[in-house]
């Protein structure tokens, strides 16, 4: 299989690290819609991030052990691709929405799959709408858009796991042909509470992807793998320094005072 090389900034091109609700404002990414509230991120980890595009194609090969018409078991193989985007908080390193659009060789249909984290509403699922880039534009600027020209698309939820739960649908050719001239989906999802949150994903470079060559799997492993001891580093520090400031606002003790005799022992 041939693989694209993948680029030097690919912790910021594979991987789209959350924006804060006021950095998304200043770089004028879009809003969701009326009554739904935008999933909160933490700061770029680094200032390619917005320069690069998030999608990336990932394949490996599946094998499938099938019988013959003479009973005798054989190996199938099929190869597997993902043309995948994955926006995660920078704070935690959870991932805050990821899209992927599923194609499995020799079969025809293509799924496409949204991954929101826990919390959210199961019974209702998801709904995703693909926004042009006039569309996209207009919401960046909290403009009104013509909704009645959406195409909003009904995502079942499928599988849950620590990480999130998975909704997905067949993605029809109109879809794939949308998307690929896109700015945008915005994906809707009701929380326990039974109120809107909005997931945007940006569709920039997503052309580029699915038409693309897949990049190489150990690469992308190693540079995400990177990506997270950085954002564990990160939290290691915050935690020191937060220690450091509560140290801080201790009352100094009394002038003159004897440090405290250890505890007698039982």
């Amino acid at each position: 299989m041939t693989h694209a090389v993948l680029p030097r900034a690919v912790l910021a091109a594979v991987l789209a690290v959350g924006v804060s609700a006021s950095a998304m404002a200043q770089e004028k990414k879009p809003a969701a819609p009326a009554a739904a509230k935008p999933a909160a991120a933490a700061p770029a980890a680094t200032a390619e991030a917005g320069k690069q595009s998030a999608w990336v194609k990932l394949c490996e090969q599946a094998v499938q052990k099938v019988k013959d018409k003479d009973g005798k078991e054989t190996e199938n193989k099929k190869n597997i691709c993902l043309t995948h985007h994955e926006r995660l908080d920078g704070n935690s390193g959870m991932v805050i929405v990821s899209a992927a659009l599923r194609e499995i060789e020799g079969n025809d249909k293509k799924q496409f799959m949204i991954m929101v984290p826990l919390g959210m509403a199961i019974p209702p699922g998801l709904k995703a709408a693909v926004y042009t880039k006039d569309m996209w534009d207009k919401a960046a600027k909290n403009e009104k858009i013509d909704e009645a020209a959406l195409k909003p698309v009904d995502l079942k939820f499928s599988l849950c796991h620590p990480a999130g739960c998975t909704a997905e649908v067949e993605a029809t050719k109109d879809m794939i042909d949308s998307m690929k001239a896109g700015g945008g989906i915005m994906v809707l999802a009701l929380n326990a509470g039974a109120q809107p949150i909005g997931f945007p994903v940006p569709l920039e470079g997503f052309n580029e992807a699915f038409t693309g060559k897949p990049v190489n799997n150990e690469e992308y492993a190693k540079a995400r793998g990177e990506l997270m001891g950085r954002i564990r580093e990160m939290q290691i520090e915050r935690a020191n320094k937060y220690k450091e400031e509560q140290m801080k606002l201790l009352p100094p003790p009394p002038a003159g005072a004897a440090p405290a005799a250890p505890a007698a022992k039982k």
